[in-house]
This record gives C-alpha cells, sequence and structure tokens, in this order.
C-alpha cells in the first residue's frame, strides 16, 4: 500500500511524518528514493529543529541531492496537493563513465577528502533549487471568478462587448461561460465565468487596466465581481448563490 502524506508544512503534517520517520532513515525502503525527493520538494523549509526525526531525514536528502543525487524508483508516495516531480528535477549519481575518468587521473590529483569542485557544487545547487521551483510552481492556486460586465446603454453591441472581453489573454486566465442578464430599460449585462491562477493574475487588475480602459470601454462602462471562490485540490468551495449562477450560466449557455 502506497505511504501518503497529507500537508507537511502544517504542524499536524510535520508530527504526522516525524513520527513515521521514528523508525525509518527514509521514506520508503532502505535507500533514498524518489519517494524521499517527492516529500523534500513538498515541504518550503526545513523542519524545525523540535522535529528530530524530520530534520534529521531532510538534511541527509538535502545532502545527497547536492552530492551524489537520487536514483531509486520508490514506491509511489503521495503529498496532498503535491504533483509528480518532473525527472529533470530529480538528480541523479554521476555515471560510470564519469567515475572512469576520474579513476585515469593522476594520484596527485586525487581528492582523498571528497571534496566538490566548483562545477559540482554549481550543478548540485541548481538541481536542488529545480526540486525546490517545482514544488513552488505545485503550491500555486486556483480561484473561479464570476464578474458582472456592464454595457453604456441599450444601443451597445453586445457582441462586440463580448469579442473585446474574450479578447483579453494573459498568462494564467481562462474564460468560460457567458450569458446576457437583462438589466432595464432594455439594458442588458453580460455574465462571464473566469478561471484565473493565483499568482499570475489579480482580478482587480484585470478590471482596471484590461477591461475598462481603451479600446474596450467603447463598449464596456464597469466591471463588479459578483463571486469569487478559490479552488482546492480540483474542487470549488462555492456558496449556495454561487451554484444557482453556475446553472443559470449553463442554462444559458445551452
Amino acid at each position: 500500500m502506497a505511504v501518503a502524506f497529507y500537508d507537511v508544512t502544517s504542524d499536524a503534517g510535520l508530527k504526522k511524518l516525524d513520527d513515521y520517520l521514528l523508525t525509518r532513515s527514509y521514506i520508503t525502503g532502505y535507500q533514498a528514493s524518489k519517494d524521499d525527493v517527492t516529500v523534500y520538494a513538498a515541504l518550503s523549509k526545513a523542519p524545525s529543529s523540535k522535529y528530530v526525526n524530520a530534520s534529521r531525514w531532510f538534511n541527509h536528502i538535502d545532502a545527497l541531492l547536492r552530492i551524489s543525487g537520487v536514483s531509486a524508483e520508490g514506491s509511489g508516495v503521495t503529498v496532498e496537493g503535491c504533483a509528480p516531480i518532473p525527472e529533470e528535477a530529480i538528480a541523479t549519481p554521476p555515471t560510470a563513465d564519469s567515475k572512469a575518468a576520474a579513476a585515469d587521473d593522476d594520484d596527485d590529483d586525487v581528492d582523498l577528502f571528497g571534496e566538490e569542485t566548483e562545477e559540482e557544487k554549481k550543478a548540485a545547487e541548481e538541481r536542488a533549487a529545480a526540486v525546490k521551483a517545482s514544488a513552488k510552481k505545485k503550491e500555486s492556486g486556483k480561484s473561479s471568478v464570476l464578474l458582472d460586465v456592464k454595457p453604456w446603454d441599450d444601443e451597445t453591441d453586445m457582441k462586440k462587448l463580448e469579442e473585446a472581453v474574450r479578447g483579453v489573454q494573459m498568462e494564467g486566465l481562462l474564460w468560460g461561460a457567458s450569458k446576457l442578464v437583462p438589466v432595464g430599460y432594455g439594458i442588458k449585462k453580460m455574465q462571464i465565468m473566469l478561471t484565473i491562477v493565483d499568482d499570475l493574475v489579480s482580478v482587480d487588475t484585470l478590471i482596471e487596466e484590461c477591461l475598462t480602459v481603451e479600446p474596450i470601454n467603447e463598449y464596456v462602462q464597469s466591471c463588479d465581481i459578483v463571486a469569487f471562490n478559490k479552488i482546492l485540490c480540483g474542487l470549488s468551495l462555492i456558496w449556495h448563490s454561487y451554484y444557482r449562477n453556475l446553472g443559470s450560466l449553463a442554462m444559458g449557455a445551452g
């Protein structure tokens, strides 16, 4: 059965990890593996010294990544909210060819204390940084947003308004379903769904710097946020009223 951990950055998650490592040197098996790298990458920093076992394990894996690398496959550990680590981010030990080349060097060049060269130190640091960068990317959350987009008057071309809004493109922004909602006096507003990556897109900035400036403000008079909900582990935490809005959008799109 695969080993699973939940939120290893919290006190509760670290306590579970610390207890788990009380009688173990590695996450699975008897040697460092990709399972260790997966859990290592999920930690934003070294565990506090009060978590003796987790701290000891973290420092050991950190040293391996910097010196010899980790190549064993492991058993497939999972960490809640943590995607698989890219292969290129996992350090690998020196190849047999490089070891053979080192053996051919003169005896005077042999480093009996195993000190790293500048090139090896740089490569090890880059591998460790790649693992950490991969972990930070996975932590980036998403949000689901419902916007009211209001025209100037009843003569505004709503098709062109929608085209102008959807024409705003940026990394981390995905437009969804939309529908027209009567406001009064023959005027209709557009409600539109969008999904954003929180670290890349600010809804306030999107409205102020993209949706209400030239040339889009020829059609758009103002924008309001109707609903804003965080998406966790692929499931959105949504209020009951928001479900009603989403259902209306689906019927409108149909």
